[in-house]
């Protein structure tokens, strides 16, 4: 049996909480540094608490430990990594070589973060033989892409994005921040430059198109192809968002874990989910409610046009109609969607700005808007990106999650033992026979599990079974097996740490590697690799992002896939508003654009 394992972010304590509730199989966290989301850390007793809670569930935890880090950080990643591992984490994802080294002197599993650029079976071969026990792959890549690592490396876990935001350049890959605002990517600090405006400029600085957003890029969705990611050889399915709130995560996790329950009830001889329980939800899991800037499912079955959002980086949320007439300071909608009063609304005007706005009253499809928006007009689309409805039965207790277990009572030499799934407790008590069958009360009394995340049906009681057992030692017995139970917890096997087998992915640039402390520096220079200082450590010449995202190719003149010939003067460049220009070179034999600095 394979199992698939659904990967949920957690922007905290109470977001890890909630995922396990809506049925992830792992959660992903940050620690208070050294996490590719600075913004989001989390304490290590939270981090123990979660870890004691997911793993009542069979549930992991993984935290990322993603960045890169300079010399004077070493000591306290490592006193870091040290804590991760009395907290019981189940595996620490990185980026850095050195932080990977100190990981598994610990004792650590570890996780090839997507940071490490990981698009080949070349990568992943040589990944996996330095000991990572997963490799997470680059969101751009095909299912087929995704088959062809699988079929030459199968001995390694393949980790893929499902849902959620779409970097534009290949992670890891990505200095923009770093070059334009002294916010490192690789350090957790992203200032987000592809969801900036820009200007498109030809070779000769004249205005081909004006203020859109050319790098942004639509929200991943694979809901619908997860069957494909499976047959693919990924076995876990990671949901993009430890910068989202509680509410989005609980949605999102309960859709897909509907989605994978789905699919393994289809193929039940095959598969399973890598942990225990069921859930039951006061709410109808929907993703067109929760935070997105429309749907993509990206590079997933060749290169699609339409994978960018030009006109806003915002949410747009769910498609609910077309404005039909306006009347005073309100308006009726074409559609079948309700609605609620304090939904948050939006349109694209007629200058391709996002527009929005804020319902105070409804009355069946009229809308009376808190201040009717200016540009609204009759035939324009309407989107609803806040909910109402949906956030208030999010905000409150929304799932439970329970896990079947089996009990069975025996006596023993000195009393009686119970035993729950993998433990046992025992109890040292007089065996007196019993008057009447003592069956009905030890089984009221023992499958009393309300307030655990337990339930069994019946206890097994073997048939010449006839002792009576107070109510109160079988409450206490109950109780012990309980607590056994919460922490019980199969440690992972580690993957032995291993010397490299293969030749390291080698880049046209050196500070690509990414390489900004001695012990990451040490590790390369074994492996007589030329890795340079990190551009962090010192900017230098060549691209500050490279992306399978190509403008030529979604303007419709990419001629290599039957687009229109440009008869624009190329290079193209790209102008923020603060005049600064970047050039776009086409590599069309690796199939992806290149964005330099100009100087």
């Amino acid at each position: 049996m394979r199992q698939l394992e659904l990967l949920a972010p957690a922007k905290n304590l109470e977001c890890g909480m909630a995922a396990i509730d809506h049925g992830a199989d792992a959660v992903y966290i940050g620690a208070q540094r050294f996490g590719a989301r600075a913004a989001v850390g989390n304490s290590v007793d939270d981090i123990r608490s979660l870890c004691q809670y997911a793993h009542r569930f069979g549930a992991k935890v993984y935290v990322t430990v993603n960045t890169i880090v300079f010399d004077n950080e070493l000591e306290d990643t490592r006193l870091l990594l040290q804590q991760l591992k009395d907290a019981e984490v189940d595996a620490v994802l990185v980026q850095d070589m050195g932080v990977m080294q100190m990981a598994q002197e610990i004792g650590l599993t570890v996780h090839a973060s997507t940071q490490t650029d990981n698009r080949t079976p070349q990568k992943v071969r040589w990944l996996s033989s330095l000991g990572f026990a997963r490799v997470v792959l680059a969101r751009e890549l095909s299912a087929n892409e995704i088959a062809d690592i699988h079929r030459e490396v199968p001995e390694t876990e393949l980790e893929v994005f499902v849902h959620g935001a779409l970097c534009v350049s290949y992670s890891g890959l990505c200095y923009a921040s770093q070059h334009c605002f002294g916010r490192s990517a690789n350090r957790g600090a992203c200032a987000q430059f592809c969801r900036m405006k820009f200007d498109l400029l030809d070779a000769d600085g004249e205005v081909l198109d004006r203020q859109r957003y050319f790098l942004s890029l639509k929200d991943m969705n694979q809901s619908e192809h997860l069957g494909e990611l499976i047959e693919a050889g990924a076995v876990s399915f990671k949901i993009e968002g430890r910068l989202k709130d509680v509410t989005y995560v609980k949605n999102v996790t309960a859709a897909y874990s509907e989605l994978l329950n789905d699919y393994i009830r289809r193929h039940a001889s095959a598969y399973e989910r890598a942990s225990k329980g069921h859930c039951s939800y006061t709410f109808k899991p929907d993703l067109r409610k929760t935070f997105n800037r429309g749907y993509t499912t990206y590079f997933l079955n060749g290169r699609q046009p339409n994978i960018a959002s030009f006109d806003t980086p915002k949410a747009m949320g769910e498609f609910v109609g077309t404005v039909k007439e306006l009347r005073g300071h309100s308006f009726n909608v074409a559609g079948v969607a309700s609605f609620s009063n304090g939904d948050g609304l939006c349109f694209v005007n007629d200058n391709r700005e996002l527009e929005g706005f804020r319902v105070n009253r409804v009355e069946g499809n009229r809308l009376f808007p808190l201040k009717m928006p200016e540009n609204l007009r009759p035939g324009l689309r309407l989107y609803r990106n806040n909910d109402q409805e949906m956030e208030r039965l999010l905000a409150k207790s929304s799932a439970e999650r329970k896990v079947p277990v089996k009990m069975s009572i025996r006596a023993t030499h000195a009393g009686f033992s119970l035993r729950m799934n993998d433990v046992e407790a025992c109890i040292v008590a007089e065996h007196q026979e019993a008057q009447k069958d003592p069956r009905e009360n030890i089984n009221r009394q023992l499958t009393k599990l309300g307030g655990t995340p337990y339930e069994c049906s019946e206890v097994d009681i073997p048939a010449d079974f006839n002792f009576f057992i107070p109510s109160s030692l079988l409450a206490d017995l109950r109780r012990q097996v309980v607590a056994l139970q919460d922490s019980y917890h199969q440690k992972p096997m580690l993957t032995p740490r291993k010397c490299a087998t293969c030749d390291a992915q080698t880049y046209d640039f050196p500070y690509l590697y990414n390489v900004s402390n001695k012990q990451a520096r040490q590790f390369y220079e074994q492996l007589n690799v030329s890795a340079g200082n990190a551009y962090e450590i010192r900017p230098q010449q060549g691209p500050i992002m490279q992306c399978r995202h190509c403008l030529r190719y979604s303007l419709g003149f990419c001629v290599k896939n039957g687009g229109r010939r440009p008869e624009w003067k190329e290079p193209l460049s790209l102008r923020l508003g603060d005049g600064r220009t970047f050039r776009l070179e086409f590599d069309c034999k690796r199939c992806q654009m290149n964005v330099y600095a100009n100087e």
